[in-house]
C-alpha cells in the first residue's frame, strides 16, 4: 500500500468511502491515530451499542501478538467475548472497526459463520477448511454490496457486460443503481486505487425510493437486507458476482472516457470467469 500515515481527511479523496460519511465527525479533527478504544466511541447512531450474535458488546481491544489458542484465535474471541484484537495505526484494523459500526447485523453474522466452521473444524482433524467459510472470508475482505431498482442492469452485472453496463447506460446506473463497497480489505485499497479492484458482490434489487432515503436509512437497510442472505444463502465463493469497482461513474476520474472500458484484462468477458483481484 503507497499510503500508511495517519490522513484525518481521507473520507474525502474518494466517493467510494461514503459509507462512512456518517462517521466522519469523529475523525475529521483527529491529528494522530485513534487507538483501539477511541473507537469504541466512534457511532453510527445515537447511543449505539453493537452486539455479537452470542449476545456479547463488541468492544475494540488492543492485539496481543502471539500463537494463541482456541478461544484465543481471532473470529473465536470476537465470538466468545465480544473483543475485537485491534492494532494501532492500521489501516486495515480500522477500516475493519468502521465497517463494524456501520453493518453491525452484517459483520456479527460474519463472525458467527466463521466461529461456527472452525469449531466444526476442531472437532474433525481431517476436515478441510469449507466453502462457506472460504465465502465469508472474501466479503468481509473484497465484498461489495450492489443495489438497483432495474433488473435490466442487475443482469448486466451477471452477464459481464461492462461497457453496456456503465458506459451506455451511465445515466441509468446513476440514477437506479448503487455500490457499497463493504470489504474492509477494500477500503484499505481505496487509499491507493488501481486499475483492476475487483469486488465480490451482493446484489439485491430494491424500489427506486430507496435512492431518495438519507445515507444513514439505507446503510441500515443494507445491513438488515445482508443479515438474512449470509445466513440462509450465501454457501460458497460462487454466490459472489466479481464486479470491477473502478468501472462505477465517477469513482475514478479515467472513467470518463470512453475508452477506459476498452480494458479487456480488467473489463473482462463473461467466458472469462477469473478476474483480477
Amino acid at each position: 500500500m503507497g499510503v500508511r500515515e495517519w490522513d484525518p481527511g481521507f473520507i474525502d479523496r474518494s466517493p467510494m468511502f461514503e459509507s462512512f460519511l456518517c462517521l466522519k465527525k469523529y475523525i475529521w479533527n483527529r491529528q494522530d491515530w485513534p487507538e483501539p478504544d477511541d473507537l469504541n466511541h466512534f457511532n453510527f447512531q445515537q447511543n449505539q451499542q453493537i452486539f455479537t450474535r452470542s449476545g456479547k458488546l463488541i468492544r475494540f481491544v488492543p492485539q496481543i501478538p502471539g500463537k494463541q489458542g482456541f478461544e484465543q484465535k481471532y473470529e473465536s474471541r470476537i465470538y466468545l467475548t465480544g473483543q475485537v484484537p485491534t492494532r494501532a495505526g492500521n489501516w486495515h484494523d480500522f477500516f475493519n472497526a468502521l465497517v463494524w459500526k456501520v453493518f453491525p447485523h452484517a459483520k456479527s453474522v460474519l463472525n458467527e459463520l466463521h466461529f461456527q466452521a472452525q469449531l466444526a473444524e476442531l472437532s474433525d482433524k481431517d476436515k478441510n477448511r469449507c466453502g462457506l467459510r472460504d465465502a465469508a472470508t472474501l466479503f468481509d475482505e473484497s465484498g461489495v454490496v450492489v443495489l438497483s431498482s432495474k433488473f435490466s442492469l442487475i443482469q448486466l452485472i451477471k452477464n459481464f457486460e461492462w461497457k453496456e453496463l456503465f458506459w451506455r447506460q451511465r445515466s441509468a446506473v446513476l440514477s437506479s443503481m448503487r455500490f457499497f463497497i463493504f470489504g474492509h480489505g477494500l477500503y484499505e485499497k481505496v487509499l491507493d486505487p488501481y486499475t483492476g479492484m475487483t469486488g465480490k458482490a451482493i446484489i439485491f434489487e430494491v424500489k427506486q425510493t430507496f435512492f431518495t432515503q438519507a445515507l444513514p436509512v439505507q446503510l441500515a437497510a443494507i445491513d438488515l437486507m445482508l443479515e438474512p442472505f449470509l445466513l440462509h444463502t450465501l454457501s460458497s465463493s460462487s454466490d459472489l458476482a466479481p464486479v470491477p469497482l473502478l468501472g462505477y461513474p465517477g469513482w475514478i476520474e479515467d472513467n470518463n472516457d470512453e475508452i477506459y472500458y476498452e480494458n479487456k484484462k480488467y473489463f473482462r468477458e463473461r467466458h472469462k470467469l477469473n478476474p483480477m483481484i
